[in-house]
């Protein structure tokens, strides 16, 4: 499974960054969230509660990010375990682009799944990791817009 897009963001690149790299603020914004540990300044653990269709899942994974392209570009691979419900792997690439007080955020992601969740069909996975990611980037947007306020 494969998602690419393009978000704009009305927040200077350099505060982006720091939020994409603030574990407190990505867990407001991860949907089904539950918990988010840094271990270190590029390894993260993550607790997430998902519905998929008819099944309900408490997933557990670890994110490992390369910030060798910082702060234009990096990148991210993880793994996660929803015990029966199934596993997933993957990563994203993720590049900032400054426009005047704005920033371009594109991503391109691939996933792979397994275990009863693949069982559910790619159609129904592909639409809701489309809504999933929306519905973070919606939120991370609205972070950010409502500091620029404060």
């Amino acid at each position: 499974m494969e998602l690419k897009d393009a978000i704009i963001i009305n927040a200077p690149l350099d505060r982006v960054y720091a939020a994409l790299n603030d574990p407190e603020i990505l867990r407001q914004c991860i949907p089904g969230c539950e918990e988010l540990i840094q271990h270190s300044d590029t390894e993260l653990e993550a607790k997430i509660v998902l519905k998929i269709g008819p099944v309900k899942a408490r997933f557990s994974g670890n994110v490992q990010l390369d910030k060798s392209g910082a702060p234009h570009a990096f990148s991210l691979t993880g793994q996660g375990n929803g015990g029966a419900a199934g596993h997933a792997k993957g990563g994203a690439d993720v590049t900032l682009v400054a426009d005047g007080d704005t920033t371009v955020l594109t991503y391109d992601a691939k996933a792979e799944i397994g275990g009863k969740l693949a069982q559910l069909g790619s159609r129904l996975i592909q639409s809701t990791a489309k809504k999933l990611a929306a519905k973070f980037f919606q939120s991370f947007a609205e972070v950010l817009e409502a500091e620029q306020v404060a």
